[in-house]
């Protein structure tokens, strides 16, 4: 079995798991899945000499090598699930339970999923998966951009606007050209209300698309059937 990290300590809880612990689990069904190149060693594996050694051989044991991955990240996933029940520390130093309770909620409503950190946290990484994760961040951004004092509305609005809205942002979110221009314009002389059209569209469009995908996903699934698992113990 595979050793939990150090900062995993029993607190003795059945039916609740850490989210910390779950957000690693699922950003690793989600991250490493994307990740072809990384493979566990294998004991029987001849080591390659020399560029053209290396791509021929890696040619040849790819698919191999994928299939050997996820057997072993199964496994070890397996191994780590008893002992979720424990704290583990997020990265604001607190103790974050999850309940089947909790996570059944999620599906009643996207604002009841998004009224939750862990949800949340949960939500964005199966955007991640998508490659739309711009979205929650830009909602997320909005609000905290709501409870910003007047002084420095100035100065946040035009960082959201450069991240998100702009025609060349990096993180652009998917509005139309109408609402893009509008929102540019507020942003010039903002105010607390600047970016609620522009919010209320990536929010329609997350709850229409992308939020009934999450309820269907196998992370989600998953993380409830477990949870409920545990709680029947």
């Amino acid at each position: 079995m595979s050793r939990l990290p150090a900062s995993i300590k029993g607190s003795g809880r059945v039916g609740e798991l850490t989210f910390g612990a779950w957000r690693i689990i699922i950003a690793s069904r989600f991250t490493l899945s994307k990740m072809p190149g990384f493979f566990f060693p294998h004991n029987n594996m001849t080591e390659l000499n020399g560029k053209d050694d290396c791509k021929l051989g890696e040619g040849k044991i790819h698919k191999k090598k994928q299939k050997a991955f996820g057997a072993d990240l199964k496994n070890y996933l397996k191994s780590m699930v008893p002992h979720i029940e424990s704290g583990i520390k997020t990265s604001s130093s607190r103790n974050v339970m999850l309940s089947a309770e909790e996570v059944i909620q999620w599906s009643q409503s996207l604002e009841k999923l998004l009224a939750s950190q862990s949800g949340q946290s949960v939500f964005r990484e199966f955007l991640k998966s998508e490659f739309s994760e711009e979205n929650i961040e830009f909602w997320l951004a909005c609000e905290d951009y709501k409870k910003t004092k007047s002084d420095h509305l100035h100065g946040k609005a035009e960082r959201i606007y450069e991240e998100f809205v702009q025609s060349d942002a990096i993180k652009q979110i998917n509005i139309d050209y109408q609402m893009r221009e509008a929102t540019a314009k507020r942003a010039q002389d903002p105010t607390h209300t600047s970016f609620d059209e522009a919010q209320k569209m990536v929010y329609i469009l997350m709850e229409r698309d992308s939020y009934p995908r999450f309820l269907k996903s196998r992370a989600y699934l998953n993380l409830l059937n477990q949870l409920q698992t545990s709680t029947s113990r």
